[in-house]
C-alpha cells in the first residue's frame, strides 16, 4: 500500500483517487479552495440553479467505467443521467435554424436538408464519416492510451485525404496520378468540403471554437468533434451537472479518501533519490508520500515541481488557450414549448470574433459573439414552473477585462452577449429578472488556470501543438492529471486522465492503457 499525496480536487483527481483507494492505497487530497470539482460548479440564488461550467456530458462511457469498477452503484444509479433531445439548435446570421436531434443520423440528415439546403445532409455525413476515420485511428493514442514518451507520431493530422475527383478512362487515371493533399486544418474542411453549404462551415467552425481552438489553425482532424459528439450524444444530469461531480465526491468517500480543503499546497517534495516524497503546505506544514498527483494547470505545476517536465514538454505550453464568459439569467414566465437544452448563435462577423480571441486584435467594440445558450428543462434549475434559469456562454480571451476598472466594460460584452441569445430564446430581454456575469477571473480564481483559460481535449497533427502534458514526469513519482494533462480538457477526457494515471501508478511501464 503506497501513501498518495493529490493536489486538487477536480474531476479528474477525483477519478484517479477513487480508483486507486479501491487498488488497497491510502489517498489524502489537498485542495485549496473549499469545495471539490474544480470548474465543475453550480450558482445558486433565489431558487435558481446554473451550471457554470460544463453544460452538457459527452462520451458517458468513461464515468460509467469509472463507477461500475470503483464501487457497487453503478453511474446511473448515483445520477439521474438523460439523454439531450434534441441534441442542439444552431442559429445561422441570416435567421435559419437546424434543429439536430440526438444520436441519430438521418435525422440530423432531414434537419439540415430542410434548414440549409437539398444535399447538405448529405456532405455533413461525408464529413462525419472522415471525422469516423479520424476517431479510429486517434482513440486509442489519443484519449486511451498514455502519451508516448515520443510523441512525433501524433505530430501528423489523421485527416484522410480527400477521394480522387470523379471522371473515367485516361481522364480518371490523370486526375488520380496527383492525388489531392488533406486539408490542414479546420478552415481547410469548411471550405474545401463544405463550402457549397456555408452553414455547415459555420458548423464545422463552431466545433471547434467549442473547444477553444482556433478554427483557422487547429488541424484537420478536429473533424472527429462533432462525429463524436453525433454517434455517441450529448447527456445531462438532473438537478445540474455539479450532480456527477457531488457523485465522484460522495464515491470518493466511501473509498475512505481523505480531503484537506483550504490546503493550499505550495512545493512537490523530492527525496534525496530524486523522487517525489511528498507535498509542503502553506503555513509551513508537510504531507510525506510515496506518490504525488497533481491535478492543477501546468503553469502552477512548473511552480510546483521545477524541472518536471525537463524545461521541455510539447508545443501546447506555448499555445494560447481562451476563455469562457458566463451569463447566468433569471427569467420570469415559463420555458416554451419549442425550447431546446442547448442553442448555438452564430455570430455575423466569425473572422472579426476569431481575431479578437486569438490574435488579440483590438477592433475599437467587443465583436459580435457566437453563444451558447443552455435551457434545461429541469424543475431543479428554477423556483417554479413560471420560471426559467438560462445560461449563456461565449469563448473570449484568457484574462479579458482583468484590468482595473474594466468591470464596466465586461458588463457591456454581457449586454452582447444577451442580445445575441435573444435570438434563441422569445422576449428573452422582457423577462429578465437579474442575471449574474461571471468572467475569466472567476474562473481563474475556482480553477487556478491563468487567465481563466479552460484547456480542450487533445488533437493530433500540427506538429504536436495540440497535445497536452504527459501524465508522467521527469520527476519519478510525480504525474499530472485533469484538463490540463493527456488527454485534455472537458468532462469525459478530464475522467480518462485519472484511468490513465491510476493505470501508470498501480502497473507502471506494463500499463497499455484503458480498455
Amino acid at each position: 500500500m503506497a501513501e498518495i499525496a493529490v493536489v486538487g480536487a477536480g474531476m479528474g483527481a477525483m477519478a484517479a483517487s477513487a480508483r486507486l483507494a479501491l487498488a488497497g492505497h491510502r489517498v489524502t487530497v489537498h485542495e485549496c479552495s473549499g469545495t471539490h470539482g474544480g470548474g465543475v460548479r453550480r450558482l445558486e440564488r433565489d431558487g435558481f440553479g446554473f451550471d457554470t461550467g460544463p453544460g452538457v456530458l459527452y462520451l458517458p462511457a468513461v464515468y460509467r467505467d469509472l463507477f461500475l469498477k470503483t464501487g457497487r452503484r453503478k453511474l446511473e444509479k448515483c445520477v439521474d443521467l438523460v439523454p439531450v433531445d434534441p441534441a442542439e439548435r444552431h442559429v445561422f446570421p441570416d435567421g435559419t435554424a437546424a434543429t439536430l436531434p440526438n444520436a441519430s443520423r438521418a435525422g440530423v440528415v432531414r434537419a439540415l436538408d430542410a434548414a440549409t439546403g437539398a444535399g447538405a445532409g448529405e456532405a455533413w455525413t461525408a464529413l462525419l464519416d472522415r471525422g469516423r476515420r479520424v476517431w479510429e485511428a486517434a482513440r486509442r493514442p489519443l484519449v486511451e492510451e498514455p502519451l508516448p514518451a515520443d510523441p512525433g507520431a501524433l505530430a501528423a493530422d489523421f485527416y484522410p485525404a480527400p477521394p480522387p475527383p470523379a471522371g473515367r478512362g485516361l481522364l480518371r487515371r490523370l486526375r488520380g496520378a496527383r492525388p489531392a493533399a488533406p486539408p490542414a486544418t479546420v478552415a481547410d474542411v469548411a471550405a474545401g468540403e463544405l463550402g457549397a453549404y456555408p452553414a455547415l462551415g459555420t458548423m464545422l467552425a463552431q466545433h471547434a471554437l467549442a473547444y477553444g481552438f482556433d478554427p483557422r489553425h487547429a488541424p484537420a482532424g478536429a473533424a472527429m468533434l462533432p462525429y463524436v459528439q453525433e454517434t455517441f450524444g450529448g447527456w445531462y444530469v438532473r438537478g445540474g451537472m455539479r450532480a456527477l461531480a457531488d457523485a465522484l465526491y460522495e464515491r470518493c468517500g466511501e473509498r475512505k479518501i481523505e480531503f484537506a480543503f483550504g490546503a493550499e499546497v505550495v512545493a512537490v517534495r523530492v527525496g534525496g533519490d530524486g523522487r517525489a516524497a511528498g507535498v509542503e503546505l502553506a503555513g509551513g506544514g508537510r504531507a510525506d508520500a510515496d506518490v504525488v498527483i497533481a491535478g492543477v494547470p501546468r503553469a502552477r505545476l512548473a511552480e510546483l515541481a521545477p524541472g518536471a517536465y525537463g524545461g521541455g514538454g510539447t508545443p501546447a505550453a506555448a499555445r494560447a488557450v481562451p476563455a469562457r464568459m458566463t451569463v447566468c439569467l433569471a427569467l420570469r414566465g415559463a420555458r416554451d414549448g419549442d425550447a431546446v437544452h442547448r442553442t448555438v448563435v452564430h455570430s455575423p462577423d466569425p473572422a472579426r470574433e476569431l481575431a479578437w480571441i486569438f490574435d488579440g486584435e483590438n477592433p475599437g467594440t467587443d465583436p459580435e459573439p457566437t453563444v451558447t445558450v443552455l435551457r434545461p428543462d429541469d424543475p431543479a434549475q428554477r423556483p417554479d414552473a413560471g420560471h426559467e434559469a438560462v445560461t449563456v456562454t461565449a469563448v473570449v480571451p484568457a484574462g479579458a477585462w482583468a484590468a482595473e476598472g474594466a468591470e464596466k466594460a465586461a458588463e457591456a460584452f454581457a449586454d452582447r452577449m444577451v442580445a445575441a441569445a435573444g435570438r434563441a430564446v422569445p422576449g428573452l430581454a422582457e423577462r429578465v429578472l437579474w442575471r449574474e456575469v461571471r468572467t475569466p477571473a472567476d474562473t481563474a480564481a475556482e480553477t487556478g488556470a491563468p487567465g481563466g483559460a479552460v484547456p480542450g481535449p487533445a488533437l493530433a497533427g500540427a506538429g504536436g501543438a495540440y497535445l497536452p502534458l504527459p501524465n508522467t514526469t521527469a520527476v519519478p513519482g510525480l504525474y499530472a492529471v485533469g484538463g490540463w494533462a493527456h488527454p485534455g480538457g472537458g468532462l469525459a477526457h478530464a475522467g480518462m486522465s485519472g484511468a490513465l494515471v491510476a493505470g501508470l501508478i498501480m502497473e507502471g511501464a506494463d500499463f497499455r492503457g484503458s480498455r
